[in-house]
């Protein structure tokens, strides 16, 4: 008897142990991308990735906030052109804001501003057949600016009565107390750009990088807002001249540099030399420059999802966004990488 009582409970438990195997929780975040060209025009690749990975969810910024020096005042620059129906996707606008935009707009001033960002947001979207339900403000603010940009935001979420989300830097959500938390429904972290641009050619990854990333994650948890996440599918290449940055590049990516004769790469894989002097898409390259080049492939976009979600605080619904739509580099990450690094959070 007792023999078929350690049988039956032996049975039992198992049952549970699969039964809880199978029924792990299934990730509930939801994939978007950003897109942040002035002209909106997506090519059959784009839409495919789009559609089959993010349902249509597009963070498109609709134009910046800058400080006009001539003018003396606030003004919109940079603003969006729309050449292709909208009514298959869902929107959110995008407002970039540049930190000098809140250096020269006092606390009070930030009303009368936020009332005409709104209107103008609404008459964009009127335009193009937007519908939206939130907005999203994108500005790397300092202890200096935060009063005028947390006022602007407070006044903005008044008049628009949308869902307002704000980015966060990873230096913000390390120092809360110095930077403020922004007066928001949700922040947005940007997990990318979190190294030092220098002229080494040996320098970690700018864009991404696990050791950078470690100095800050540990704060996640104890952010004082609900965090969605943005993680980077650009990249870009450095141009370096005798250890000086000359410039950065976007347009420039591994397969320009394999295939061309004026470049030999190096033994560490990511730098190219110029065997003489030329001209690359009107850029002057000279004699032994080099060209770091920096991208996110599938191994590293796997690495900084697995080590954010790590610390974030459990969310139903996040938002993943990638950074940004018309830069995916589809010979590296493909619609099933997307699909799977979504799926860690």
């Amino acid at each position: 008897m007792w023999y078929k009582f350690k049988a039956a409970l032996f049975g039992i438990l198992a049952l549970c142990l699969f039964s809880a195997i199978g029924c792990k929780k299934k990730s509930s975040a939801q994939t978007a991308y950003y897109y942040w060209k002035t002209g909106l025009q997506l090519n059959k690749a784009q839409q495919a990735l789009l559609q089959n990975t993010a349902s249509n969810r597009l963070y498109l910024r609709f134009f910046d906030l800058v400080w006009n020096e001539q003018r003396k005042e606030v003004i919109p620059n940079a603003m969006v052109s729309v050449n292709m129906p909208l009514q298959d996707f869902r929107i959110c606008p995008v407002i970039y804001i540049t930190n000098k935009a809140f250096e020269h707009t006092q606390p009070e001033a930030a009303e009368q501003l936020a009332l005409k960002v709104s209107q103008l947001i609404e008459k964009m979207a009127v335009k193009y057949g937007i519908s939206y339900q939130q907005v999203q403000m994108d500005c790397d603010w300092t202890v200096a600016t935060k009063e005028s940009y947390f006022s602007f935001l407070k006044a903005f979420k008044k008049h628009s009565k949308k869902q307002l989300e704000a980015t966060i830097r990873l230096h913000q959500v390390k120092y809360p107390e110095r930077t403020g938390v922004p007066p928001v429904d949700k922040g947005l972290l940007m997990f990318y750009n979190m190294g030092k641009l220098s002229g080494d050619p040996h320098a970690p990854n700018s864009i991404y990088n696990a050791a950078d990333a470690e100095k800050y994650v540990a704060a996640l948890g104890h952010y004082f807002l609900p965090l969605d996440i943005a993680l980077p599918v650009f990249s870009w290449s450095l141009q370096i001249r005798n250890g000086r940055l000359m410039q950065i590049y976007g347009k420039i990516d591994r397969t320009q540099l394999d295939v061309n004769a004026n470049f030999e790469r190096l033994d560490n894989g990511t730098v190219y030399r110029a065997r003489r002097s030329f001209y690359l898409e009107g850029i002057y390259v000279k004699d032994g420059d080099l060209f770091k080049l920096e991208d996110m492939d599938r191994e590293r976009l796997e690495e900084a999802a697995n080590q954010a979600s790590k610390y974030l605080t459990p969310l139903e619904n996040r938002n993943i966004i990638y950074y940004e739509l018309s830069s995916v580099n589809l010979s590296l990450l493909k619609e099933e990488d997307i699909k799977e690094v979504s799926a860690r959070f």
